[in-house]
C-alpha cells in the first residue's frame, strides 16, 4: 500500500519537533532556530538568527566551548546543563551536541537538541557534582595562592592540573616575544625542562591565532610526533589553554593524555584553572614587585578586605591591618610582639579553619618571605560561606525526602485503580480515590511547609499544638502501605481512641517515614507490627517491628545522624536513600514533646516513638486545653 501524500522534510520535522533544535555554524552564529526553541527560552527565530546564541551564561561560557570543541573533534555530546530564557530565568537542561558537516564531509557547524531536565534526582547529582568541583578547584586555588615565589606558584599550578583534569602529564610555557620556553612540568624527563620553540610552529601560536581559549588536539586529526611532548608515551591528546596575567598573554597550560579519554568536564577545568593560574601568577609577579616597593606595602594590606597579618621568625605579630583589627577584635596595639589570636597553619598550602571567641569562622593561608624570614599571614571571614553551605546542602537532601513519601502512596493507589479499578468495584475505588486526596492534600500541605528542612537544622520549625486521635492516625497510615506491603505482613494493634497533643500531620510524616523503613529494609518479607499503647498516665508509646536487616550493633544512637545508613543498610544501590530519614524523624518528635529510640533485635529492628499522652474526654466537645476557641471534630492527618 502507497500513501498518496507528500513525503516529510526534514526542515518540517524539525519544525514541528517537541524539543528545542538549534543549529550553529563556524563562526557560532544562530543559523536554525526551531519554534520548540522559541517556546522554551522566549526568544523568535527572527530575533536569534545570524546573531551568538543568547541562551548561554556567562559562567558557563567555558563549558560551552569545551563542548563545542570536543565535538568538532568527532564525538557526539550529551550534557545536563542550565541555560538562560528571555526573562532572565534559568533553565535546568539536557543538551545533545553533535557536529554538521558539507558535503564532502567538512566540519560546518554543530547542531543542539535541548529539552528539560525532568528528574530531581539527576539535576541534584549533577548540582552536587559541580558543587564539589568548585570546593575542589577553591581549595586547589587557595593552595596554589599560599607560596608566593613564582616558580613554586607555576609547579604548584602544574601539580594541580593532573590532579584536577586526570591528565597523564602536564606543562607550563612561558611566552617570551617570539618563542615559547617550557618553565614547569610534571611527570616528564627533566631533560624538557627549558627546552623553547618558535611560537608560530607551536600549537601554542595557533591557540593564539584562533581567538579562541582552549584547543584540542589528537592523533586522529594530526600529527604529534614531531612536537616536544611526544615524550609520553603512548601520547594521544593533548589539550592547552591561554593563561592571562595582568591583563596579556602570560603562557598556557598543557594537559597530556596517553592513557584515558579527556572529556568537556576536563576541558572546562582546564579553563577555569588557567585563569585561576593568571590569577596566582600575578599575584606572584604583584609580590616580588613588592618586595622592591616597601613604602606601597601598608596602602595595599589596609585597602585589603582580608586580615592581614607579618609575623617574625618566632611568629609573633609585628604588622596587623585594619580588617585584621575587625575579623578578630583585637586591635594592633593589643597583639603587638604577642603571637596571634588563632592557630597558624603548620605549612604553606595547608589553610587552617578556625571559628573565634566571637563564632566568626575564618580561613588563614600563611606563606614565607626568604629574604626576611618573616611569614605572611591571610585570613578571611568564611561564617556566611559555611552556613549556606550547610543550610544548602541540607535542604534540597531533606526536601527531596520528604516528598517522596507522599508520592508513593499516591502512585501506589493510581497504579492500582488503573489496573484493577474495575474489580475493586464502587466501594473500593471509593476508598482508594479518598486515600489519593489525602496524601494529595498532605503533599499539598508539605509544598507549602518547603522550609522544614533548614527549620529543622536551625531549631526553628513551627509545629501546630491540637488533639488528636493517635490510633486513628495510625489506622490511616497503616491502610496507606498495605497496598505497598508486597512481600510483607502489615499488622496494626491498637486500642483506641487514644489522644495525644501534637501535629497530626507532622506525626503521620514520622509514622510514613518508619513504615517505609521497615519495608523497606524488610526484602525478605516478614512481618512489620504497629503498636500502641498507653505508657502511665502522661504518655503514650508507638513501637514499629519490622523482620528485616537490623542495624549494626552499636549504631542505635548513630542511625539518628544525618546522611548516615548502618550496616547492609548503607548499600545504596540495593536500598536507596540518603540517610536523613531518622534524622528529621527525631527531630519532629521531640518538636512534640516526644522522644524515638532504636532497638536492635535478634532479628529486625524495633523503633519506640514517646508522644504526650491527652486525656480524650476533653475533646469529645471539640475544646482542647490549649485552644479553647476549637469546635467540632479534631482534624487528623488527613485534612491538617
Amino acid at each position: 500500500m502507497s500513501s498518496e501524500r507528500a513525503p516529510l522534510s526534514a526542515e518540517a520535522m524539525l519544525a514541528s519537533s517537541a524539543d528545542a533544535v538549534i543549529g550553529i555554524d563556524g563562526e557560532l552564529r544562530v543559523t536554525f532556530w526551531n519554534p520548540a526553541a522559541e517556546r522554551m527560552f522566549g526568544w523568535s527565530a527572527d530575533e536569534v538568527l545570524g546573531g551568538e546564541l543568547p541562551i548561554i551564561p556567562q559562567e558557563l561560557r567555558p563549558e560551552y566551548g569545551a563542548v563545542l570543541e570536543q565535538v568538532r573533534a568527532g564525538t557526539p555530546l550529551t550534557i545536563f546543563t542550565r541555560r538562560l530564557r528571555r526573562d532572565g530565568t534559568a533553565l535546568d537542561v539536557r543538551v545533545s551536541t553533535g557536529c554538521v558537516h558539507d558535503d564532502r564531509g567538512r566540519h560546518n557547524g554543530w547542531v543542539l537538541v535541548l529539552y528539560p531536565r525532568e528528574k530531581e534526582a539527576q539535576a541534584q547529582a549533577s548540582a552536587m557534582e559541580r558543587a564539589r568541583l568548585v570546593r575542589r578547584l577553591t581549595d586547589v586555588v587557595a593552595d596554589i595562592n599560599t607560596d608566593l615565589s613564582l616558580k613554586s606558584v607555576l609547579d604548584r599550578i602544574i601539580s594541580s592540573l593532573t590532579e584536577l583534569t586526570g591528565a597523564d602529564a602536564g606543562g607550563f610555557v612561558l611566552l617570551d616575544e617570539n618563542r615559547v620556553r617550557l618553565v614547569s612540568l610534571t611527570h616528564l624527563s627533566d631533560e624538557l625542562y627549558g627546552v623553547s620553540a618558535p611560537l608560530e610552529t607551536s600549537l601554542f601560536g595557533e591557540l593564539l591565532r584562533s581567538g579562541k581559549s582552549v584547543l584540542l588536539a589528537n592523533s586522529d586529526t594530526r600529527s604529534l610526533e614531531d612536537l616536544v611532548w611526544a615524550d609520553l608515551p603512548g601520547l594521544h591528546t593533548i589539550a592547552l589553554c591561554v593563561s592571562n596575567a595582568q591583563g596579556r598573554p602570560y603562557g598556557a597550560l598543557y594537559a597530556l593524555y596517553s592513557r584515558r579519554r579527556v572529556g568537556h568536564v576536563e576541558l572546562e577545568l582546564l579553563e577555569l584553572l588557567a585563569e585561576h593560574a593568571g590569577v596566582a601568577i600575578g599575584n606572584a609577579m604583584a609580590y616580588e614587585e613588592l618586595k622592591l616597593q616597601r613604602a606601597r606595602e601598608r596602602a595595599v594590606a589596609d585597602s585589603s578586605a582580608d586580615g592581614i597579618a607579618v609575623l617574625d621568625f618566632s611568629g609573633k605579630v609585628r604588622k596587623w591591618n585594619r580588617s585584621a583589627a575587625e575579623l578578630t577584635g583585637y586591635s594592633f596595639e593589643e597583639v603587638e610582639g604577642k603571637h596571634p589570636p588563632f592557630p597558624i597553619p603548620a605549612a604553606h598550602g595547608e589553610p587552617v579553619k578556625h571559628k573565634n571567641d566571637g563564632g566568626r569562622w575564618l580561613e588563614i593561608l600563611m606563606a614565607r618571605i626568604p629574604s626576611t624570614d618573616e611569614w605572611v599571614v591571610d585570613f578571611r571571614d568564611i561564617t556566611a560561606q559555611k552556613a549556606l553551605e550547610e543550610e544548602r546542602e541540607f535542604f534540597l537532601a531533606s526536601t527531596g525526602h520528604e516528598l517522596r513519601t507522599p508520592v508513593t502512596v499516591i502512585q501506589g493507589y493510581a497504579a492500582m485503580l488503573s489496573r484493577k479499578g474495575e474489580r475493586l468495584g464502587p466501594a473500593g475505588r471509593q476508598e482508594a480515590s479518598e486515600i489519593i486526596l489525602d496524601r494529595a492534600r498532605a503533599l499539598a500541605k508539605l509544598v507549602e511547609r518547603l522550609r522544614l528542612g533548614s527549620d529543622v537544622a536551625s531549631g526553628e520549625m513551627t509545629l501546630d499544638r491540637v488533639p488528636f486521635d493517635l490510633a486513628e492516625l495510625l489506622g490511616q497510615s497503616v491502610a496507606a502501605f498495605r497496598p505497598l506491603a508486597e512481600r510483607q505482613e502489615l499488622v496494626l494493634d491498637s486500642e483506641g481512641p487514644l489522644w495525644t497533643v501534637g501535629d497530626p500531620l507532622v506525626t503521620g510524616m514520622v509514622m510514613d517515614q518508619l513504615l517505609e523503613n521497615s519495608l523497606k529494609f524488610s526484602p525478605d518479607g516478614g512481618e512489620v507490627r504497629v503498636t500502641v499503647e498507653e505508657d502511665g498516665e502522661d504518655s503514650l508509646t508507638i513501637h514499629v517491628q519490622d523482620e528485616g536487616v537490623g542495624i549494626d550493633p552499636g549504631d542505635e544512637e548513630r542511625i539518628f545522624e544525618r546522611f548516615f545508613q548502618s550496616g547492609e543498610r548503607g548499600d545504596r544501590r540495593g536500598y536507596g536513600g540518603l540517610g536523613i530519614g531518622l534524622y528529621i524523624v527525631r527531630q519532629l518528635v521531640r518538636e512534640q514533646g516526644g522522644e524515638v529510640t532504636a532497638h536492635r533485635l535478634e532479628r529486625g529492628t524495633r523503633m519506640r516513638i514517646t508522644l504526650p499522652r491527652h486525656r480524650g474526654e476533653e475533646v469529645e466537645f471539640g475544646v482542647g486545653p490549649e485552644d479553647t476557641s476549637v469546635r467540632g471534630r479534631v482534624p487528623g492527618p488527613s485534612s491538617a
